[in-house]
């Protein structure tokens, strides 16, 4: 990764010091240890110190090589080739090859991955011609993979433990095996993950800790005592509650930092079922938007890290932003008249509708959240239960039974919306068991029309049109309300060297990390 995009010393003169163990607050704790399988942020936050991608991306969103050291794109673009290091292994001592890299593209990353089917949807075949070589073959040019060719977001995982096996099955996604700078140790469910320096590693020289130790602890007043006590020295993802970070801004020993998620670009939304009823009356869901005050929710859950969205891509990302979209102003009046014209008459107790809502379980703010939604709800007549899961259980209810009525998360919207917009709206990413994928159910002919012509087009001027026209489509249907673009953040002591600001460095391996003596 480029120097710049590391902080250096917390003071001058402060040097490098190597060795120790570094402990990291994590909540909520991970339903599986493997990102490219096992979806989640928490997940990601451990397994980039475990695996390694064909390249990272520096502050300039440009590819660095990692497991590939060099590539070459075909002039007519319908081809990559890279070419892989030679002097990598698996943690379990098995040569890594070109057969890892197939394996994980075309078996996993295109079939399991919530986002792989449309960033990767013109990628044919990836060739080997020999174990240091991939050959990446394309039906059409499809520039999107850069930005997701990150090892957060595409992961390279060993072919020979995986291959003939289901992926979400698989007994390794609890105790991987990878190629990067730390070694899985052990997991203590519901205490501690703990990864070890890889004395093997291909980038020689690094990792400078020896242990990385991630406690799960679930109460944001417990996390913010043991990072202020300095029985932590970083926190991952938001780590305590957001009234807190006012205060932690002014410790002398711990940094708020909110730089190195540029990369995620995180949307919250609030999603409807879209094979339950009444949600299928688009009149309904439309009333529901006017009756939420996003500016509100920005200002009182989320203590003005986050600010309204317009749409489902973040409107910094100017070259696809669409300021022109249809709009839901906060207008409880207008929400009451579209429920009396659906049909939905206020019943005993004032009550229209009684309907459930699962906020993602990422911490109490998520709850505060809900809250709020069940308050605004309640002046229009509808009466909100609010349910709340640990992660594994969120997760199978939200994206394999799919039993809820309303859910609200966030989704990282990545560089490019191809990778982390279009999972929400997209019918074929529908996939049942995937985490972060088409949790509505949305199948609509239009959406998917324009979505389909996105992944096809090749003209960038085209392209871009197309996406402005989607962002159009996705807010007049409705299928989820945008809520806010969220500000993420990390804690972490002052005396730690070598943190990442890099796009993706909020969820960065810990491999250029040290502390000063």
């Amino acid at each position: 990764m480029a120097a710049a995009t590391l902080s250096r010393g917390a003071h001058a003169g402060d040097v490098a010091k190597p060795g120790g163990t570094l402990v990291v607050v994590l909540d909520p704790e991970p339903a599986g240890l493997v990102a490219g399988i096992s979806i989640s942020a928490p997940a990601v936050a451990v397994s980039s110190n475990i695996f390694d991608g064909l390249v990272v991306l520096d502050e300039a969103f440009a590819p660095r090589p990692q497991l590939a050291e060099s590539w070459e794109t075909s002039p007519d673009g319908l081809s990559i080739t890279f070419r892989l290091r030679k002097d990598v292994s698996w943690h379990d001592g098995r040569p890594f090859t070109s057969a890892d890299v197939q394996y994980s593209l075309m078996e996993v990353t295109k079939k399991t991955h919530p986002r792989g089917n449309a960033v990767f949807a013109n990628l044919t075949a990836v060739e080997t011609p020999d174990p240091h070589t991939s050959v990446f073959r394309f039906s059409r040019p499809s520039p999107v993979v850069w930005a997701a060719l990150e090892g957060t977001e595409t992961q390279i995982l060993p072919r020979h433990l995986y291959e003939g096996t289901n992926p979400i099955a698989n007994p390794w996604t609890a105790k991987p095996i990878g190629t990067g700078a730390f070694v899985f140790k052990e997991w203590v469910r519901g205490d501690r993950i703990v990864l070890e320096r890889n004395p093997n590693y291909w980038d020689k020289g690094r990792p400078l800790l020896d242990r990385i130790v991630f406690r799960t602890i679930r109460d944001a007043g417990s996390r913010t005592a043991t990072l202020e006590a300095g029985e932590a020295q970083y926190g991952a993802m938001n780590p305590v509650s957001l009234a807190d970070t006012e205060r932690l801004r002014g410790s002398a020993d711990l940094t708020v930092e909110t730089r190195g998620f540029e990369g995620s670009a995180p949307m919250y939304f609030f999603d409807f079922n879209m094979r339950r009823k009444p949600f299928d009356d688009i009149r309904v869901r439309q009333a529901f938007a006017h009756a939420i005050d996003r500016t509100a929710l920005a200002r009182t859950i989320w203590y003005g890290l986050a600010e309204p969205a317009t749409g489902p891509i973040p409107n910094y990302q100017k070259a696809f932003y669409n300021p022109d979209t249809p709009q839901y102003a906060f207008d409880p009046k207008k929400a009451e008249a579209l429920l009396d014209e659906a049909g939905l008459k206020r019943g005993p107790g004032g009550v229209r509708l009684r309907i459930d809502h699962i906020p993602c379980a990422y911490g109490d703010d998520y709850i505060r959240a809900a809250e709020f939604y069940r308050q605004a709800l309640k002046r229009i007549g509808v009466e909100l239960r609010v349910r709340t899961f640990d992660l594994p259980t969120y997760l199978r209810v939200i994206f394999t039974d799919y039993d809820f009525d309303t859910h609200s998360a966030w989704y990282s919207a990545y560089p490019d919306p191809q990778i982390g917009v279009q999972r929400r709206y997209w019918s074929q990413a529908i996939k049942k068991g995937t985490p972060s994928s088409n949790a509505s159910q949305v199948a609509d002919p239009d959406l998917d029309r324009v979505i389909e012509a996105i992944q096809v087009a090749g003209d960038p001027a085209e392209r871009n049109a197309l996406i402005r026209r989607f962002q159009s489509v996705a807010q007049e249907k409705l299928p989820s309300i945008n809520l806010l673009e969220l500000k993420f953040f990390r804690v972490y002591a002052k005396n730690l060297d070598g943190i990442s600001f890099a796009p993706f460095g909020g969820y960065q391996s810990f491999k250029t990390v040290s502390t000063s003596a």
